[in-house]
């Protein structure tokens, strides 16, 4: 018997070993959940990131596509929430972001950038690409953020703290 605020409270048994198990459950299933933090640090919704990656996309070379797209998926499994990612299409690469490419686009690029884009990844497009192609922003996917300059966008992008990778 336990004495809570004066007032009286006992287990049996029976409800002692099911309250034992019910605790040994949440604290199992708790210490299973896959962690995108650091060992021993907290993160919040709204928490910036605390890595920052900017991928230049330059080509239209199918593998190279592809293995962008594949280390910027491996970054996202790697740090989960705790990243921002952002893919700058330039020149022949521009042609990833727009709904009608003048260049050849496998299926499975396009569906890759849409999916990234679902889970946060951010795709810039080259203004100064899309001009030279007459192009406008009705002519680029609706989640492609135009940028007057790609090169610019790469600059600037490196000089707020964002780590740069080309191939």
């Amino acid at each position: 018997m336990w004495h809570i605020g004066g007032v009286m409270i006992g287990f049996d048994r029976r409800s002692r070993l099911r309250w034992g198990m019910g605790v040994l459950c949440l604290a199992l299933l708790l210490f299973s959940l896959p962690s995108t933090a650091e060992e021993g640090e907290l993160r919040f919704p709204g928490d910036p990131p605390d890595h920052k990656l900017v991928y230049q996309f330059n080509k239209a070379d199918e593998a190279y596509q592809k293995a962008i797209l594949f280390s910027v998926g491996a970054m996202l499994r790697k740090y989960g929430d705790n990243i921002h990612i952002v893919v700058v299409a330039i020149g022949p690469g521009l042609h990833i972001l727009a709904k009608q490419p003048k260049r050849p686009v496998p299926q499975e690029i396009r569906e890759r950038v849409s999916s990234l884009s679902q889970y946060g990844v951010e795709f810039h497009a080259c203004g100064n690409t899309m001009k030279s192609l007459h192009w406008t922003d009705k002519d680029m996917l609706p989640w492609a953020k135009v940028v007057e300059v790609g090169a610019d966008d790469l600059m600037t992008l490196q000089e707020d703290g964002y780590a740069y990778i080309s191939w």
